[in-house]
């Protein structure tokens, strides 16, 4: 293409800049449309195999030519016959005219669009599920260095009982991790349609058979085994019911919230200097602030996250509305709203890998964010403590409550340091822990089991869902 043809036209962002190169070819029309050849070979060579007058010269024509693609040509077939399938159905024939008269025997157009989605849907999930894999390693890394590192924990966005980095990484991996297991679990249970012809009856395949319903779903099974397919639907229309594009698009749907969810939890603390996604040397957060380093990975996966999980509706829509054995008011959408879901969730998952991977960890904000509200979220230790030693619960419950109010009003109304402990340190009524503050206020005391839940989840319920992957960073660039 020239550049002034480039500069001409729309560019498709999910192509041009964000999912992945093997996401976008297996999307391409040489891939699926090759698919549809496959599926003419495979029946083809079915009904052979069965009896019907389906020569082997025939078949190695259609293999011969089952990669060449004259493009032009097929726009120029489809402008005069106003039908995709069959624009593709005289083309193949062009290119072996030997296995004209039997090309696409007995079959109608879905046979071969609808089939091939689920072939294209089926690899694509595969994709996704090294993705994720990808993406759950390099936070399970992250999360095992910083098990132990604690931080301020949040409810309602208010601060609360202290965690770790680490802990908090695996709140993230464990929503992808449901994911990898809903993506495997839609991949193994994806059926296809199979051999159904116009209305769902398999009538033209009984003809050609001359009744024998035994040939018939023998072609069926022969055909669907050549694609690797072992689930055919029992019943259908035309088409496969648009239910399972819905059951497709909630698997790409879950990416998208989980991602969503990680990538929102990395700006609100990067807001807080805690944490930050990674950045080149010579990167440029805003054109007018110099100074300013801005989340873009993570609000691109947020502005992408929520595409995918508005474009997932139409599928719902679509289900709902079919008529009858078919209508087909499902077309257009399908041909943007499913692929480009596909591309969209491939993009998410490599960004949320390279956040991953390249995540930097401020440990001295962390520190000093926890300090702040340390005095108020030990206090119920130090009651505890205090209590221990002899003191009485009530009344020292009341001192801590008069300092408590105290200090958070030096702390807004003064923009003073939190002075709560200095306050109970100073009080009589404290006096017998004298000896025992330092170990008290160590912020490792408030973590509970959160080192240990990390080992625990990352050695139980992430490693071996990860056997077998191909965990090796991803080799798509992340671009800008």
């Amino acid at each position: 293409m020239s550049d002034g043809a480039r500069g001409d036209r729309y560019d498709n962002p999910l192509v041009e800049r964000y999912a992945g190169s093997a996401m976008v070819r297996l999307f391409s029309p040489r891939s699926r449309h090759g698919t549809w050849r496959d599926l003419w070979i495979a029946l083809a060579e079915g009904q052979k195999a069965l009896g019907l007058p389906v020569r082997d010269d025939q078949i190695a024509a259609l293999r011969a030519a089952r990669d060449r693609f004259d493009w032009d040509r097929v726009a120029q077939l489809e402008k005069e016959v106003r039908h995709d399938v069959m624009a593709h159905v005289h083309h193949y024939g062009e290119l072996a005219p030997a296995a004209m008269p039997i090309l696409h025997l007995g079959a109608t157009s879905c046979f071969v669009t609808d089939n091939g989605d689920l072939i294209l849907y089926r690899e694509a999930l595969r994709q996704l599920e090294v993705r994720l894999g990808r993406a759950i390693a390099a936070l399970a890394r992250f999360a095992r260095t910083h098990r132990d590192l604690p931080c301020l924990g949040f409810t309602h966005y208010q601060p609360a009982q202290p965690v770790t980095v680490g802990k908090r990484a695996c709140l993230w991996i464990q929503d992808l991790v449901l994911d990898l297991d809903e993506v495997r679990r839609v991949r193994a249970w994806l059926p296809c349609l199979g051999l159904k012809a116009t209305t769902g009856t398999q009538a033209s395949f009984l003809s050609l058979f001359d009744g024998d319903h035994a040939k018939v779903l023998e072609l069926e099974r022969r055909v669907m085994a050549a694609i690797g397919f072992e689930r055919v639907l029992d019943v259908s229309g035309q088409t496969y019911t648009r239910k399972l594009d819905w059951t497709v698009h909630q698997c790409l749907s879950g990416i998208a919230q989980s991602a969503g969810k990680f990538a929102n939890d990395i700006r609100l603390l990067s807001h807080d200097g805690e944490l930050e996604e990674p950045s080149e040397a010579k990167q440029i957060g805003s054109s007018a602030m110099a100074y300013k380093k801005n989340p873009m990975r993570c609000e691109r996966i947020g502005s992408l996250a929520r595409y995918v999980n508005s474009v997932a509706q139409t599928s719902a829509e679509t289900a709902a509305t079919q008529w009858l054995e078919r209508t087909l008011d499902d077309s257009a959408v399908r041909r943007l709203a499913l692929p480009e879901a596909f591309l969209a969730a491939d993009a998410i998952l490599i960004l949320v890998e390279n956040v991953a991977r390249g995540l930097v960890v401020h440990p001295k904000v962390i520190e000093r964010n926890l300090a702040a509200q340390l005095p108020f979220l030990a206090t119920e230790e130090i009651l505890m403590a205090a209590v221990r030693a002899g003191g009485d619960r009530q009344h020292l419950h009341e001192r801590i409550r008069v300092h408590s109010r105290e200090a958070a009003r030096q702390v807004k109304a003064e923009g003073r340091p939190n002075p709560l402990l200095e306050h109970i340190r100073a009080d009589p009524a404290f006096a017998m822990l004298r000896d025992q503050w330092d170990a008290l206020l160590d912020p490792r005391r408030f973590v509970g089991r959160a080192p240990e839940q990390v080992d625990e989840f990352l050695g139980k319920g992430v490693e071996p869902r990860l056997r077998g992957l191909d965990l090796a960073p991803s080799p798509d660039e992340v671009k800008v």
